[in-house]
Parts: structure tokens; C-alpha cells; sequence
């Protein structure tokens, strides 16, 4: 299961990019505009200005295959804007009276610095792939037509992208392709995005090559060489001037959504362990202590984002024993404590998973994590269950505030699971995560007849 894992994302640098950028509009701001008043309300105003307008001109959406007309673009339609902004800005408050003279000024000297910034950024990071191999993709390409011939010589020619192509199959030679041995090359060469020709593959084919990629954390794209795949609702990408379509869309990818989740989780965590924990931890270990021998916390390995393991914290509601790591509690479970009945149907016993979550670990809304014994089952079994691990793993979730949590009796349980775990990936909101926030709290107030 070790072939789950995968790396060499760079998703830090557009929410280092938006603070440089940041510092950059405020620090020159200073310099032409703070002078004689308080530049508070401007710095507040014209921050909180930025991020939403980057936002909808999607102007940090720089990958690594695109063009440098395009940054260009971005950059000059951002400028047009900004400026726009500024004038407003000075328009409705009187007390910044700006000459235009200053405010175009300022822009110029903003944009070029943002400018010399995206481009030094974009550079360096091509060059260093070509130097030192790093930030790169393992890519195949199934079917061997003139479309994806033309995406092969793109990934062999221009390496500063970082696409290593290790082989391009032939589905139409039926007497070299097979799709098992396909996929077992993908796992044992450790693809990281797989690129289809639509023309080349049946339609069971197709439906094959998604299921392993959902079941195996694969991104998969496709070249759109067939009309019956725009009538799907798809991302649209260009590798130079070859058009690419991505299956699966993650909202919570996106740097701004990545930053608003992360923050959030900071803050809320930090709320908790400050204003919650610091005095029911010593609470909840005396009762502990008091009823049976053993630690305070439980801690279990369960997979989180990109199948990676982690420990997981939770204070023991059960006696000390050696099937813990195996058997999920059942209704009526001799090995759990008085205390810990109470603690699990009010939830009290996930609350430690909040050091998790500010450890990175975990959010706190996302697909539930399960025992790695579990995983490892489901995994093989249920068809894509493998897509929870594209996000970070959540102490509650769509699924838990659907009726899908605790035990998993039959099948239809996880699979109802992961149902409801696919839609929050694929529907991410903030406002998402705080109606399924609420919701748990009622329920750990009421008492959840699942908690047991």
C-alpha cells in the first residue's frame, strides 16, 4: 500500500506568493502614500481587496505548464484592475486624497516588482528541475495516436516542466496491452498522472482506468479527442497548445481554499485545546485513572493525506488490550469503561484529535480516518475509496453527520461512507464545514445512538 504515497508538490508557493505580494503593496504603500495620516483603514482595505480580486482574475493560477504570455496576461489584467481599485478607493474616501500622478506611480512600481517576483519564482523552479530532478511528475500516456505523440515530445522536450514520461501504451495492439499489467506497471513505477486518449479507449476500458485511478490516488487526464467527452463538466487545461481535461476537480487545492481551510483549522483548534481542553483533560484523566489502570490517551495509526500514516490521539475509552488496533467497538463492547461509554457518546474521547489537527495532521472536517487494518481492507474492496485520501482526514465529516458513523456492520456502510466523503471533495466549502461543524455539536449534545 506503501505505492499511495505520493509527492513533489509545490503547494506552498501561492500562499507564500500572496503574503510576499502583500508585503510588497503595503511596503510601497508606505512609501508613497504614509506620509501624513494613519494608513490602517488603506492597508486593511486594499489586503482584504487583493485576495478577493486575485481570487476571481485567478491570477496565482500559474502551473507549471504555462506560457509565459499567459503570466503576462494575468499580470497586465491585474494591473488594470488594481489601478482601477485605487481610484475608487481614493473616490470614496475623501480623507486619502491621491493625485493620479502618485497613484499610477505606485502601481507601476507594484507590478514591477510582482512581476520580477512571479518570473524569478517560475525560472527558478525550471531550472531547478533541470538541475537537480526535483518537483517532478512520473507520467504515462495511454493510447499512441498524433494527439498523444504530440504530448509525449511535450514532456520530453521541455524537462524545466518537470514531467518525466516513462512509457506510452499502445491500446490498440491488442497483443502488447493489457490493462492488468498496465496497472501494475503504474503502482510499481510510481505514475503520478496518467493522460487517456479518449478515441483510443472503449468505454469499459475508460471506466477501468478511472476506477484504478480514484482507487490508487492517480490523477488522470484525459486528451480530448472524442466530442462525447465535452458534454462532461471537466477542468480545462493547455500543455503548450495541446488541450488537457482533468476528471476530478478538488476545490480544497485551490491556495486560496488550501490557506481559508488551514487558517481556520488553526484558529478553531487552537480555541479548543485553549478554552476546552486546559481544564477537562485533567477532568477526563482522574476519571480515567480512577476507574481502570492504563494511559490517559489512546494513540492508533490511521492513513491521512496521500495514504501517509500518522498517530492518531483520543483519551481511552476502553481497558488496555491487544485488540484495539484491530476490532472497531461494537454495541455493547465488554472493553469499554463506564467512563468511556459516557465520553464516546458525547464525543468527549475525539476531542485530543485537535493536536492533530494543529499538528497538520488532520482538519477538522474531512473524511474520517480509519485503522490502517481497515484501510488496508477497504482499500481492495470498496471501489474508490481510495479518492478520501486526496484531503486530509477530519475529526467529523459529511458521512458521520449523515448517519454513516461508528461501526461499519456491512458493506453498505462504507460505502454510504464514501459516498457522502466524495461530494464533500468534490463540493468543499467554508460554509460547508461550518454547517457540518454545527450539526455535530447538536448531535454530540443530544447523544448520537451510533457513539457507542
Amino acid at each position: 500500500m506503501s505505492n499511495f504515497k505520493q509527492g513533489r508538490y509545490s503547494g506552498y508557493l501561492r500562499p507564500i506568493s500572496y503574503i510576499i505580494d502583500l508585503v510588497i503593496i503595503n511596503g510601497l504603500a508606505w512609501l508613497y502614500f504614509f506620509k501624513e495620516f494613519n494608513p490602517i483603514i488603506f492597508s486593511v482595505v486594499i489586503s482584504c481587496a487583493w485576495i478577493i480580486l486575485s481570487t476571481y482574475s485567478r491570477f496565482y493560477e500559474v502551473y507549471r505548464y504555462t506560457r509565459e504570455v499567459t503570466i503576462i496576461t494575468l499580470i497586465v489584467r491585474q494591473m488594470f484592475l488594481f489601478t482601477l481599485l485605487l481610484f475608487a478607493f481614493s473616490g470614496a474616501y475623501n480623507y486619502f486624497d491621491f493625485l493620479p500622478i502618485v497613484i499610477i506611480k505606485y502601481v507601476l512600481a507594484t507590478f514591477l516588482l510582482i512581476a520580477l517576483l512571479k518570473f524569478t519564482v517560475y525560472y527558478l523552479l525550471q531550472r531547478y528541475r533541470l538541475a537537480f530532478g526535483g518537483n517532478y511528475r512520473n507520467t504515462v500516456i495511454l493510447g499512441k495516436n498524433k494527439q498523444t505523440l504530440a504530448l509525449e515530445n511535450f514532456f520530453n522536450k521541455h524537462s524545466e516542466y518537470g514531467y518525466i514520461h516513462k512509457k506510452t501504451f499502445n491500446v490498440k495492439d491488442r497483443e502488447t496491452f493489457n490493462l492488468d499489467s498496465c496497472f501494475k506497471y503504474l503502482n510499481s513505477e510510481r505514475i503520478d498522472e496518467i493522460y487517456c486518449s479518449i478515441s483510443e479507449l472503449s468505454n469499459s476500458q475508460m471506466m477501468r482506468v478511472i476506477d484504478f485511478a480514484d482507487n490508487n490516488l492517480k490523477i488522470l487526464k484525459f486528451l480530448p479527442d472524442n466530442k462525447d467527452i465535452y458534454s462532461k463538466k471537466l477542468k480545462y487545461d493547455y500543455y503548450d497548445y495541446i488541450p488537457i481535461l482533468s476528471l476530478r476537480d478538488i476545490p480544497i487545492e485551490e491556495p486560496v481554499n488550501k490557506f481559508l481551510k488551514r487558517a481556520f483549522d488553526i484558529v478553531f483548534a487552537s480555541f479548543v485545546i485553549v478554552f476546552i481542553l486546559s481544564w477537562l483533560t485533567p477532568i477526563v484523566a482522574i476519571l480515567i485513572k480512577l476507574e481502570s489502570k492504563g494511559p490517559v490517551f489512546f494513540k492508533q495509526s490511521r492513513n491521512g493525506f496521500n495514504y501517509t500514516e500518522f498517530d492518531c490521539y483520543k483519551f481511552r475509552s476502553m481497558t488496555p488490550n491487544d485488540e484495539a488496533h484491530l476490532y472497531q467497538a461494537t454495541r455493547g463492547d465488554n472493553r469499554v469503561t463506564k467512563v468511556g461509554k459516557f465520553i464516546r457518546k458525547t464525543s468527549i474521547d475525539e476531542l485530543p484529535q485537535f493536536f492533530n489537527v494543529l499538528f497538520g495532521d488532520m482538519s477538522v472536517v474531512g473524511p474520517r480516518p480509519h485503522m490502517v487494518s481497515h484501510t488496508n481492507i477497504y482499500a481492495k474492496k470498496i471501489d474508490k475509496f481510495m479518492v478520501r485520501h486526496f484531503v486530509k482526514p477530519g475529526i467529523t465529516g459529511l458521512a458521520q453527520i449523515s448517519g454513516f458513523r461508528g461501526e461499519v456492520e456491512t458493506d453498505k456502510d462504507i460505502i454510504g461512507r464514501v459516498r457522502y466523503d466524495i461530494f464533500y471533495i468534490e463540493n468543499w466549502s467554508i460554509f460547508l464545514d461550518l454547517k457540518i461543524i454545527f450539526k455535530t455539536f447538536i448531535s454530540a449534545v443530544k447523544g448520537d445512538e451510533k457513539a457507542y
